[in-house]
């Protein structure tokens, strides 16, 4: 899913959907990185090349860049409901 160009990402992945959380890639758009959040468990790592994977379970919102917030709203088996916002 594609974002807008300030949140310092690219279209956003979904990799994988399990039990407890929800596995995302993305492509990195600006020069620097930084997550907060990510409750029920997380977390990021780069996947070199210029992407992040993020790993985020249900729960409080994730900022993203101080830009972008992303919550994981619900998760029923391989769907998930995800809440993509401006930060703040």
């Amino acid at each position: 899913m594609a974002v807008p160009e300030r949140y310092g990402l690219g279209p956003i992945e979904v990799t994988a959907i399990t039990g407890g959380a929800v596995e995302m890639v993305a492509p990195l758009t600006g020069s620097g990185y930084s997550v907060s959040g990510c409750s029920g468990g997380g977390g990021v790592s780069s996947e070199g090349r210029g992407g992040v994977r993020l790993s985020c379970g249900k729960g409080p919102a994730a900022t993203i860049n101080d830009a972008m917030s992303l919550e994981v709203v619900e998760i029923r088996g391989t769907a998930a409901v995800l809440r993509i916002e401006p930060a703040g």
